[in-house]
């Protein structure tokens, strides 16, 4: 039995080019949002893609992941800033995500550089979301630590 269950669902009319969509999540938390295909490989314009929405999860998850490895170290974090950008590219039959960028800067007392890169990719293999991306994806991790 699974720990957790997330629902989202769109609603899309019309084509590709020009239709439009309408995303909510089962939660509420993420309201209607707009999406369509010029929002993904033109300018957003105030709609959301799948690849913001994949970025959105991977961060978040991320953040959690590392938070509890650096936990388990018994160094907890007191900030840690996560960004990810995904990206679509083109290929010869079509498009595909092809590559997640990875970004943390931690603010952890106690522990040194070297440390917080560890714990960095520690964090990075034990991500769900990761590991949901692992073999199709690149991804690549970025891990600085305030002084």
């Amino acid at each position: 039995m699974a720990l957790a269950e997330r629902r989202a669902e769109v609603v899309w009319e019309g084509g590709l080019a020009r239709g439009t969509g309408r995303l909510t999540g089962g939660s509420g938390a993420l309201g209607e949002l707009p999406v369509s295909w010029p929002a993904r490989t033109e300018r957003p314009d105030g709609k959301t893609s799948p690849e913001e929405l994949i970025a959105a999860a991977h961060a978040g998850c991320y953040a959690m992941a590392l938070s509890h490895v650096l936990e388990g170290r018994e160094t907890p974090p007191e900030r840690l800033e996560v960004s990810a950008v995904c990206a679509l590219d083109e290929i010869p039959d079509g498009v595909k995500i092809s590559r997640v960028d990875l970004s943390v800067r931690g603010r952890v007392p106690g522990i040194t550089a070297e440390d917080f890169r560890s714990a960095a990719e520690e964090a990075e293999q034990g991500c769900p979301v990761s590991n949901a991306l692992r073999g199709n994806v690149d991804i690549r991790l970025e891990a600085s630590l305030e002084s």
